[in-house]
């Protein structure tokens, strides 16, 4: 496998890992909204209106917050890409000597070092330097708009859950409805999650469903307190 085969694979991995985080997010922020305002009512459609309020005020803040974010990053790519590419056209031996450097603190022989550094500064000095000094990898940096799109989605996907889960039942059961399928989906989420950081999936369930059980469990105690009221 190639190095730039093993960052795109590492780079669709933490997609696919932001895309499950955004998700479990979308649940259990909607999760306590609707159970809190279904302690308070049992009017389907007051618990819809805060649902659907609080799906679009979750997703497009995701996708805000996500779009400032990967833009503050691509522009300090971008002008460490320049500074790099600046000092390459002043001073190249230098420039050479550094990636010398940096090659033999990875465990090549001074020599080795010294040769691969010639090989890969005559090939795309540039690329060389991004990838081994600055750990960029210049064709691929991050999409803002990418980034935005993938938390609007995954938010929304996740938030849906117990939007549908808290209006569709009637008004007996639609509390251990949504109680229950938002805790299946954040052990699914939990799992996924571990699997793809490589933690241990135990812990990671468990610390995905305390906190969904606990946000829906002070959101219902304070909806019903205000409602009785």
């Amino acid at each position: 496998m190639t190095q730039t085969q093993s960052a795109t694979i590492s780079t669709r991995l933490n997609w696919l890992r932001a895309g499950v985080l955004g998700a479990n997010d979308g649940i259990i922020s909607t999760a306590g909204l609707v159970v809190g305002v279904a302690g308070a009512t049992t009017s389907r459609a007051e618990i819809l209106t805060a649902g659907v309020a609080g799906l679009l005020a979750g997703s497009l803040s995701m996708a805000v917050g996500e779009y400032v974010s990967v833009s503050s990053q691509r522009d300090s790519e971008r002008a460490a890409l320049e500074l790099e590419r600046r000092e390459l056209a002043e001073d190249p031996e230098a420039e050479l000597i550094e990636l010398t450097e940096l090659l033999a603190g990875r465990g090549l022989t001074r020599e080795v070092a010294r040769e691969a550094a010639e090989q890969l500064t005559e090939r795309d000095a540039l690329r060389a330097h991004a990838r081994v000094e600055l750990g960029i990898e210049p064709d691929e940096l991050a999409n803002p708009w990418h980034a935005a799109l993938a938390s609007l989605v995954a938010f929304t996907a996740g938030a849906l859950l117990p939007l549908l889960a808290i209006v569709l039942p009637g008004a007996s059961v639609r509390v251990p409805v949504t109680v229950g399928a938002v805790l299946g989906a954040l052990v699914l989420c939990g799992v996924v999650s571990a699997r793809l950081g490589g933690a241990a999936v135990g812990r990671a369930v468990l610390r995905n469903v305390l906190g969904g059980g606990l946000a829906m469990a002070v959101t219902y105690a304070v909806g019903t307190w205000l409602g009785a009221g």
